[in-house]
């Protein structure tokens, strides 16, 4: 019997081992996979399309339409970044002279070519289309890391999250994410040159020399 005693005792502390090193190994996982210093997590463009179906006339858009569509571009809040585009079967200017100038009230212009959106337009009508894309990194915050280890020497899974969604967040257009900027380059040049050409035609503060403290007149004043 006391040997019997003695063997239950002996295993206790194995048996605690075992179940410590199991616990230990099962945290292990989640070991960074990416070495390289290019971050997973990356912005991902979404464009949502909205439209509205106004009706149209021979003189373009009706007072009422007008006052509706204007209505539409106040609740949907358009703004910077967003896309205005008109599918106009009846090919009237006029109605797209008098859309225009809604959208000009927001600072925005049309673009040529609408996005293919649902249904059709019906006859007499005019559908107007805003284009709204947003920007966003999807699996941020990512801690799946749970081990100190990091055998391959690789980036955290979370690495470049801060930085991307600080971007995606406050970019003002999120198309630029996609491609640059393009505008018609003339004017651009035109400004920095005049810009350039002011600075380097500007004389120099020094020029005139240093102003004699003596010479330099105060202000009298008294009690």
């Amino acid at each position: 019997m006391p040997n019997a005693r003695y063997n239950r005792l002996a295993r206790v502390p194995a048996i605690t081992l075992a179940l410590t090193l199991g616990l230990g190994l099962a945290g292990c996982g989640g070991m960074p996979t990416n070495t390289s210093l290019y971050s997973v997590k990356q912005p991902v463009v979404e464009r949502t399309n909205m439209v509205l179906d106004v009706t149209t006339s021979s003189a373009g858009l009706p007072i009422s339409e007008q006052q509706r569509l204007n209505g539409w571009f106040e609740t949907m809040d358009l703004r910077y970044g967003d896309r205005v585009a008109i599918e106009n079967p009846g090919q009237n200017p006029a109605v797209t002279n008098a859309i225009r100038e809604l959208a000009g009230r927001y600072g925005l212009m049309i673009s040529e070519t609408a996005p293919v959106t649902e249904g059709f337009v019906q006859p007499g009508q005019a559908r107007v289309v805003i284009t709204r894309t947003s920007a966003s990194v999807p699996g941020c915050p990512d801690w799946s890391a749970h081990s100190d280890m990091n055998y391959t020497n690789g980036t955290s899974p979370g690495f470049g999250c801060a930085v991307n969604s600080n971007l995606a967040a406050m970019v003002a257009d999120p198309q630029d994410l996609l491609e640059g900027k393009k505008g018609s380059g003339e004017t651009v040049i035109a400004t920095s040159n005049k810009a350039i050409s002011t600075y380097r035609e500007m004389d120099p503060t020094g020029k005139g020399g240093l102003q004699d403290p003596g010479s330099a007149s105060t202000g009298g004043g008294g009690n």
